[in-house]
């Protein structure tokens, strides 16, 4: 049972201040897991600070929620990893993902790769977590940031192709891989720390727009150097 791709948790934002970006006022990196199923469903464009989990929300409207980041998974077996690095206990939930898995290698899941979660919801891979001050200041690190892009771990941001119902226990099973190479942890390093890398994604059509103008804009000059 412990090998099987499933959840280990459903996690949802408490409210809570935000002091490291102050202007937000409040944020939503408080997740805790739930009792029982919890609705997920396409929450619509950024802007409004929905998320397809029911009673979640974000608060940062520029930069997280809407369709591409409806969902954000995170495996079991990388925080335990991390559990050891900083020397205490992580929570499910603790790096503010939606769904904490186990089983299934999360990082080495390639864009544009779809997941069926129980009997109903169908989500699709779009795109790296991107670290941020707030994130760091949850985790009262210095350098966390740094240290995070580092180790090319960032979980992955999915978006809602079927709704439903999710619960603790859902079994997870890999429904459809596209026909490349490019995964979460390489996407990650190519707009981070390995720009060599950024030509491989020019192809991937899973990708948000924004992060798709993102790699041509930064593709051109590495073409005009050649």
């Amino acid at each position: 049972m412990d090998a099987q791709e499933r959840l280990l948790s459903v996690n949802v934002g408490r409210p809570r201040p935000n002091p490291w970006k102050k202007d937000l006022g409040l944020t939503g990196i408080d997740k805790r897991p739930m009792d029982g199923p919890v609705a997920v469903a396409a929450p619509g464009p950024r802007g409004t600070g929905a998320v397809a989990l029911a009673g979640d929300r974000v608060y940062d409207l520029k930069h997280h929620g809407g369709d591409d980041q409806a969902v954000y998974a995170y495996a079991r077996e990388d925080l335990d990893g991390w559990q050891t690095e900083l020397g205490r206990e992580l929570a499910n939930g603790s790096f503010g993902e939606n769904l904490t898995t186990t089983g299934l290698d999360v990082n080495g899941a390639l864009i544009g790769e779809r997941w069926r979660i129980g009997p109903d919801v169908v989500l699709e891979v779009s795109c790296a977590r991107i670290p941020c001050g707030t994130f760091q200041g949850w985790l009262a690190r210095e350098g966390w940031i740094r240290r995070f892009t580092e180790a090319a771990l960032p979980g992955a941001y999915l978006r809602v192709v079927a709704p439903g119902e999710l619960r603790a226990g859902d079994a997870v099973e890999v429904v459809h891989r596209p026909d490349h190479d490019v995964t979460v942890a390489r996407s990650f390093r190519a707009v981070t720390t390995e720009p060599e890398l950024l030509p491989s994604l020019l192809a991937v059509e899973a990708f948000p727009e924004e992060i798709k103008e993102l790699v041509r804009r930064r593709v051109r000059p590495l073409d005009a150097a050649l």
